[in-house]
């Protein structure tokens, strides 16, 4: 007995000792921290990015639409049951550290072969018996240490990647708003147009009648008219799109979407510049960046796993139970048994140990360099938000100063025409420019919305942090 509590002590003073590397954070290229390319417009500024962006559109609605989906989302919802899945296989390896037990019975009717029956009793007859196993492993190679290592990793990449659904899910619900409201708006400046266009070819009439103007040109702007109707059944069933994706997001069938989210006729504008911080804060709060180095960190752990495999693996165990062919017998001294000792088994098949080990590297490596496409990824998607921005604030103003050049042209040529100045093609095509630039920058209103979400989302703004004890990733 003193050897095998001096061989089983032994064995528990070299548990310390964890096989395969331990995990190092990768190191981000210098210049990824650095200030954005695109932070010299005046329409953003450098300080720190606003976790809850979709508030700076002071719009009250939006906000319940958000909270609304952060609770009901359908995708989160999955995203949140697959992070209980990863805590409960971070609870099932960290049981590994305790003693495993079990508790067993049989009964059963046989014979026993004369050379093994002892002098006395029966060739046949009942046999009953009850035992109980107890086994503790000896972490002697860090196996266990590495499997729970491994484990809290997958947890934290569960729960960054429950925050990366998180941000989609706002950014998806914002759009969809802004999309409707914008659709709104473009149908009330394509109904308008419809007007203009439905005023110019009464006043046409009357021309035609008073033998002013030729019948041709009552058809052409009746034509135009037309073409401009066309597009109002178009819009409207954007709108609807918009409502009914809306509705899912937020976990509403499209019947119960309240009426206010329906509501507004402007497409939402911010009277701000855009908060975007630097590259240093988008690398730590991204939350794809933060899933992928913790899929780095458990893939490291788990060569451990398999390098531990090359060593012994020692388990202390012992038993206690009894065997008696009377079951009134079972829990008497006489027929009680026990066995204490130490249990080692150690696989000779190297090959196949360090073919795992060679497998659990490369994963290791391409977790690597998926976190380094990561960050390069996310880099690239937030300058080119800003950059698309930026030129579609440029085009707006153009397309500002255009629209309203069309409306005064109009207007001129309106009047002229009555006063029997031009021809009435010259009207004709100055309605279709103002039309245009009308229905154009309405369309620009909703792309600078568009790419305001856009930009907000490759900051990896939008989530809400659940609590979480921290004690269950320790």
């Amino acid at each position: 007995m003193k050897h095998i509590l001096l061989a089983s002590l032994s064995a528990l003073a070299l548990s310390a000792c964890a096989a395969g590397p331990d995990f190092v954070a990768p190191v981000t290229p210098p210049r990824a921290a650095a200030p954005f390319i695109g932070t010299a417009s005046p329409a953003v500024s450098t300080a720190a990015a606003d976790a809850n962006w979709w508030r700076l559109y002071n719009d009250p609605v939006l906000d319940g639409l958000v909270a609304d989906a952060l609770a009901a989302n359908t995708d989160i919802r999955v995203a949140v049951a697959r992070l209980d899945k990863a805590r409960a296989s971070l609870r099932g390896a960290r049981s590994d550290r305790l003693p495993q037990a079990s508790l067993g019975g049989s009964a059963g009717y046989g014979r026993t072969a004369d050379s093994q029956r002892l002098p006395g009793t029966a060739a046949e007859g009942e046999s009953y018996d009850v035992g109980l196993n107890v086994s503790y492993e000896v972490d002697l190679a860090g196996r266990v240490s590495r499997s729970i290592e491994a484990a809290r990793g997958d947890v934290r990449a569960a729960d960054a990647d429950a925050d990366a659904v998180r941000v989609s899910i706002v950014a998806a619900t914002t759009r969809a708003y802004v999309d409707a409201a914008s659709s709104n708006e473009r149908l009330a400046v394509a109904k308008r147009v419809v007007e203009l266009l439905d005023k110019s070819a009464t006043l046409t009439g009357k021309r035609v009648e008073a033998g002013r103007a030729a019948k041709l040109d009552v058809v052409r702007i009746t034509t135009l008219r037309d073409q401009r109707a066309a597009l109002v059944p178009a819009i409207e069933a954007e709108r609807q799109a918009a409502l009914f994706r809306l509705a899912t997001l937020t976990g509403r069938t499209p019947q119960d979407l309240p009426a206010i989210a329906t509501e507004r006729t402007t497409t939402p504008r911010l009277d701000q510049p855009i908060p975007v911080g630097d590259g240093a804060a988008l690398l730590a709060r991204r939350p794809d960046i933060r899933a992928a180095e913790q899929r780095l960190a458990a893939a490291t752990a788990r060569i451990g796993v398999a390098t531990a495999d090359l060593y012994p693996h020692i388990s202390l165990g012992g038993s206690i139970g009894s065997t008696t062919p009377d079951i009134g017998d079972l829990f008497t001294g006489g027929a009680l048994r026990w066995l204490v000792g130490p249990l080692i088994n150690w696989s000779l098949n190297q090959d196949a140990t360090r073919a795992r080990i060679a497998g659990s590297e490369a994963d290791t490596r391409a977790a690597l360099a998926q976190f380094d496409g990561t960050v390069l990824g996310a880099l690239e998607e937030t300058e080119t938000a800003l950059s698309t921005y930026q030129r579609e604030l440029e085009r707006h103003a153009a397309l500002v100063s255009a629209r309203d050049g069309a409306e005064a042209a109009a207007r001129i040529t309106r009047a002229r025409q009555r006063e029997g100045q031009i021809d009435f093609l010259e009207v004709l095509d100055a309605e279709r420019t103002f039309a245009d630039a009308d229905a154009d920058l309405a369309a620009s209103d909703a792309r600078i919305a568009g790419a305001q979400i856009d930009l907000f989302r490759s900051l990896g703004g939008g989530w809400q942090k659940p609590e979480v004890a921290t004690a269950a990733l320790r």
